[in-house]
């Protein structure tokens, strides 16, 4: 009698082969061992016993392979039971790796003593320093802030790159800004370009993805930093209990020696004294919660500048895709057309120049300040259009052969120049509307952002004869480089500088009203007024800076020579002398019958 298999089989064969495939693994191609019963004749026939279920074969109950990314989450909880079973396509699919996996980079090594000595000088020098004002402290808080990121870098084996010390540098020098100057809005600028850099040179980004997102991207390490420096004290502390204990005591006798002997020698001398009050920050129970929240910023801020220094998120992976190139003529058609206008728009702007305004006034009805006025603000928006003009074109240009290269290069090359003409016009009519009207601080903003736009334009054409791989970090180098030249050059001095020149060439007119409102770097223009101008204008200046108590480290430059200058020459307090001028700084009748037009609608 043949072998056949038994039909008591405990699985059969089929099955058993379908499961294995069905799971996919490798033993699936392996061949299933068959039980078989030995030959018996009808007289000794008993019912057959049931195979137990150990002599399957192991590739039916074993789990399916799955990727090493995956085993660690498919792994149950210690004392929970096991859900997954064989078998059950039901189960939801476990997700892999989100979107920004790939940006994510390893682990950073254990966080070092001196990145955690660093975090904790700035958190002291934050607490200490930063709740009573701005100055030369937010450039000694941020030295240990950079101290602690440089040695995280270097214990993650990162090194020093010429654009990274270069974002680095200019960083340090924005914090000079607050330093020098009393004015708010250049000192805003100032600390958030700085911490646009710091963050760039922290993260070294290159393309335009990861520039624009480089540049905030620290923000992103705050919780990770802040678990990072935790587990590293943690796992410190356990190692080196008795060197903490050495520290605490050691900080604690020489804290105690300097207050013990510091308060002798105050009260043994008057002048050591007032030196001493004025180098001692002043902290009291009533600052306590400012304090303390200045002390976690510091800390979280140092942590997460050393955590993004040693392990940082690599932006640069997202990428925007091409689009999809045109034909040449279908591209290049109509910016050959938007070339044109530019050109009969710069045209006629030089027929103006060479013709004067005396013609003009004869055609428009306009004088010079009027017309100067009509157009800056359309043609800094023409500005701004032309570079998302020039984005797109580039997004969509013909890239195929060298021939499109040169269009490319050609076309855009020419809309970079004529644009520089529109850039230079647009100042032109500032500078004749500030001939007429005098200085603000707006129009010498919208000025200064008008120059650095020429610069990007100037950018942009040197990357179309060299390559484009810095312009992306060229661009963030020259805002840094543009917000740090607009600090220190001081805008309310020059905004005061101009108009105390135009009222002393032809002594006309001068807006009191608005000088008294600048800030003190505006004190030793306004000094160089005749009475009762002078007062006038320097009076409420005076008055605020009589009223501040801001200690060594929170004074700028500029406040403490303008606490000097007025010391020396106070302003008078004749409020019915400042009364009687006029809006424009003037008595009625000094103006020798010539009543000036006033200026009536004004939108910048």
């Amino acid at each position: 009698m043949s072998e056949q298999p038994s039909e008591a089989s405990g699985v059969p064969a089929s099955s058993e082969a379908s499961g294995s495939a069905a799971d996919g693994s490798p033993a699936s191609q392996a061949p299933t061992p068959q039980a078989v019963a030995p030959e018996r004749t009808p007289a000794d026939a008993k019912p057959t016993e049931p195979t137990p279920a150990k002599q399957a074969s192991p590739a039916a109950t074993e789990p399916p392979a799955t990727p090493a990314y995956l085993h660690a989450q498919r792994q149950p909880a210690r004392g929970a039971q096991q859900t997954w079973q064989p078998g059950q396509p039901w189960r939801p699919p476990v997700k892999g790796p989100g979107a920004t996996a790939k940006l994510r980079p390893a682990a950073p090594p254990l966080v070092r003593p001196a990145v955690l000595w660093a975090a904790l000088a700035t958190a002291v020098l934050s607490a200490l320093l930063l709740g009573d004002g701005l100055g030369v402290n937010l450039l000694i808080v941020a030295v240990p802030a950079a101290l602690a990121a440089a040695f995280a870098a270097r214990a993650a084996g990162r090194r020093l790159r010429p654009w990274t010390a270069t974002w680095a540098v200019g960083g340090l020098a924005l914090l000079v800004v607050p330093a020098l100057r009393d004015a708010g809005w250049p000192t805003f600028l100032a600390v958030v370009s700085a911490f646009a850099l710091g963050s760039l040179a922290l993260h070294g980004s290159r393309t335009w993805l990861g520039v624009l997102l480089g540049s905030v991207g620290t923000l992103d390490s705050v919780v990770p930093g802040a678990r990072w420096g935790w587990r590293g004290v943690r796992e410190r502390a356990d190692g080196s209990r008795g060197r903490w204990g050495t520290a605490v005591r050691t900080t604690a006798v020489a804290l105690g020696l300097l207050v013990v002997f510091g308060t002798l020698f105050a009260s043994a001398d008057a002048a050591f004294a007032d030196l001493l009050g004025r180098l001692t920050p002043d902290v009291s129970i009533v600052d306590g919660p400012l304090r303390t929240f200045l002390f976690l910023v510091g800390l979280l801020g140092a942590l997460a500048a050393a955590r993004t220094a040693a392990a940082p998120v690599r932006w640069d992976g997202l990428t925007v895709k091409p689009g999809k190139p045109r034909g040449r003529t279908e591209w290049a058609l109509p910016l050959i057309v938007l070339n044109l206008l530019f050109a009969a728009f710069i045209t006629l702007q030089l027929v103006v120049l060479l013709g004067g305004y005396d013609k003009v006034r004869e055609q428009t009805g306009l004088d010079h300040a009027e017309y100067a006025r009509q157009g800056f603000w359309q043609l800094l928006w023409a500005t701004l259009l032309t570079l998302l003009v020039i984005a797109l074109a580039l997004r969509w240009a013909p890239r195929g052969a060298s021939r499109d290269r040169t269009l490319v290069r050609a076309v855009l090359g020419t809309l970079c120049v004529l644009t520089l003409v529109v850039v230079a016009s647009a100042l032109r009519r500032m500078d004749l509307y500030v001939d007429e009207y005098g200085l603000t601080r707006l129009r010498i903003s919208v000025a200064a952002m008008e120059l650095w736009l020429g610069a990007v334009f100037v950018l942009i054409l040197a990357a179309g004869f060299f390559g484009a791989r810095f312009l992306p970090r060229a661009i963030a180098v020259s805002a840094g480089a543009a917000v740090l030249a607009f600090g220190l050059i001081s805008p309310d001095a020059v905004v005061a500088e101009q108009n105390v020149q135009r009222f002393q060439d032809d002594r006309t007119s001068i807006d009191i009203d608005y000088l008294k409102d600048l800030s003190a770097d505006a004190v030793p223009a306004l000094d160089e007024l005749p009475e009762p101008q002078r007062s006038c204008a320097l009076r409420v200046i005076q008055r605020e800076l009589h009223t501040s108590d801001s200690p060594w480290y929170a004074t700028s430059w500029g406040e403490a020579r303008a606490r000097e200058i007025l010391r020396e020459r106070p302003a008078a307090n004749e409020r019915d002398t400042c009364y009687g001028l006029g809006t424009d700084g003037v008595r009625e009748g000094e103006r020798g019958g010539y009543e000036q037009d006033h200026d009536d609608y004004d939108p910048y």
